[in-house]
């Protein structure tokens, strides 16, 4: 199995509303956003991320930078924190390009949270901005195992299940694929569409007999296939460390063909990682 090789593509941002939203379970909305400026929003498929911009409370639309190139971020981490838009990061989870659409699957968890506050009570009409792909082999794909891989691992929480359901949905017939995802209850297990030759575990996370870090659990006691793997492991930081760290020194795998990602971290606000990421974002630049 081979996949394309990334390249560094052009973003936009792309002016967009709120079509319908979904409850999905306790910890999941589907929030559908509609515009004709969708229909040039280029999605690779897999786990294609964007930013999403909204608006603060009293705001018509959301305040974002004059332009998507080099500058938009230093541009609009320089504006006032209480007017320019609220942003986070998302993976697409379905994109109909004819129609303008795209779906977004939010885990909700409240009101700790901006973006999870709005997606609860998003209504058709509500104005975002997304900043995403103009060109579908983007950088914001990381999912892209080497050739001659001969099997997938996936893991991923409620977080990370809408990249697991578009990597699932987009791998080809036949592909061996050895899934886990833990979500909090039970009524959050959702039916996945995949041609992919793939065995799916759902772990809930509040059930009566729970661990407090169901899929490094049961990852570690799994059998894994024979042959060349490639693994995409995501959801909270230190469970994907501690999968990274078993995969790599415990059963062998290339460090090279495991892509990880944190999403979010036990005992942290989503605010203060935003602060962290804008801190080393500012650094690097």
């Amino acid at each position: 199995m081979t996949t394309a090789t990334a390249t560094a593509a052009p973003f936009r941002f792309f002016d967009a509303y709120v079509l319908r939203s979904e409850r999905l379970g306790p910890s999941m909305v589907r929030v559908t956003f509609g515009g004709d400026q969708l229909r040039d929003f280029a999605g690779g498929g897999r786990d294609q991320s964007f930013s999403l911009f909204l608006p603060h409370p009293g705001q018509l639309v959301p305040v974002v930078p004059t332009g998507a190139g080099d500058g938009w971020f230093a541009e609009w981490r320089a504006m006032d924190p209480a007017v320019r838009a609220v942003m986070r990061s998302y993976t697409v989870r379905e994109h109909r390009r004819e129609s303008g659409e795209v779906d977004v699957d939010f885990a909700l968890h409240g009101d700790l949270g901006p973006a999870s506050r709005w997606a609860g009570r998003a209504r058709p009409g509500d104005p975002v901005v997304l900043l995403g792909p103009a060109v579908e082999d983007n950088k914001s794909v990381g999912f892209r195992p080497p050739a001659g891989t001969d099997w997938v691992l996936l893991t991923a929480d409620e977080t990370a299940l809408p990249a697991v359901a578009g990597i699932l949905a987009w791998l080809p017939p036949g592909v061996r694929a050895a899934v886990w995802i833990e979500v909090p209850h039970a009524e959050d297990i959702q039916r996945l569409s995949t041609l992919a030759d793939a065995e799916i575990t759902w772990l809930v996370r509040r059930g009566p007999s729970g661990s407090d870090r169901p899929l490094l659990d049961a990852v570690r006691e799994a059998a894994l296939p024979d042959g060349v793997p490639y693994a995409w492991i995501a959801g909270e930081s230190g469970t994907v460390r501690a999968l990274r760290r078993h995969l790599v020194g415990e059963r062998g795998f290339d460090r090279r063909q495991v892509t990880f990602s944190g999403y979010w971290r036990r005992g942290t606000s989503e605010e203060a990682l935003l602060a962290e990421a804008l801190s080393g974002a500012a650094t690097e630049r």
